[in-house]
């Protein structure tokens, strides 16, 4: 049995992948929600389905998290009552190429260090001083094994989920005083998301990557948020990281074949 929560979760990135699965579980679960993303029709999709299976009380917003401007928009454009967010999920966030550094685009450079980073900076500045003045919040991360351990051709995504992984530590030492847990939640290779169709720019061949492993679900992780955020006030998860059980680091990868006959 579900017991509603009626706490006000936003999540970034809600179109696909994590975010749409973690929209799912806590709409089940009878969190209101705020999803942002930068497809509308997606967001209406979302939006409408959650509602009619759940009944969840869900605003969208669209706006692109790499736009100042925009953010800023989109959270002013929100009802006082709507602004007292209980969870932020930093969950918006993408790879973009896969070349050595020496032959790196600098225009994907430009597009992961503003999504990944800079678009968790400018949500977090909106939503922490409501937080902080409640006394009261939890802000989640979604890290990365990346965050944690290089790979070739990796570089500059690694380097924002590591900036990631620090700015997380650092906001938890500058809000644990006022009461808000922060937590971080760092996935190996997720499948159920378009994180490969992008990084690869849409080259269905070369996304097609989990063919001879099994890699963890965009919904394993879904669930994994959802237990961290059903602890009790007391109790702060701060930092998971996790890996299909094919995958032991972000270099070691089991590719003798799907071994997920357990998961059907």
């Amino acid at each position: 049995m579900n017991i509603p929560s009626k706490r006000i979760a936003l999540i970034t990135g809600a179109t696909s992948g994590i975010g749409s699965a973690t929209a799912k579980i806590l709409a089940k679960n009878g969190y209101k929600l705020i999803i942002t993303g930068r497809r509308q029709e997606r967001l209406n999709e979302i939006k409408h389905k959650l509602h009619a299976k759940y009944g969840a009380e869900i605003i969208e917003l669209c706006f692109d998290i790499r736009d100042q401007q925009a953010v800023e928009n989109a959270w002013k454009s929100l009802s006082p009552k709507w602004q007292k967010v209980d969870i932020l999920i930093n969950n918006a966030g993408l790879a973009k190429g896969f070349n050595p550094i020496f032959e790196g685009n600098i225009s994907d450079w430009e597009t992961m260090i503003d999504t990944n980073v800079k678009g968790l900076l400018y949500m977090t500045r909106l939503v922490s001083p409501i937080m902080v003045e409640n006394r009261k919040g939890h802000i989640l991360n979604i890290c990365s094994t990346a965050g944690h351990d290089v790979y070739p051709n990796g570089n500059v995504y690694s380097a924002t989920k590591f900036a990631v992984d620090a700015l997380t530590k650092s906001m938890r030492l500058d809000l644990y005083k006022y009461g808000i847990k922060v937590s971080q939640i760092s996935p190996g290779h997720v499948e159920e998301t378009e994180f490969a169709l992008v990084r690869f720019e849409g080259d269905q061949q070369r996304a097609k990557i989990y063919d001879d492993f099994a890699p963890l679900k965009a919904s394993d992780v879904a669930a994994t948020i959802h237990f961290i955020l059903s602890q009790p006030k007391n109790v702060n998860i701060q930092d998971v990281l996790m890996m299909g059980t094919q995958q032991a680091g972000s270099n070691f990868i089991d590719r003798s074949g799907r071994d997920d006959k357990e998961q059907e």
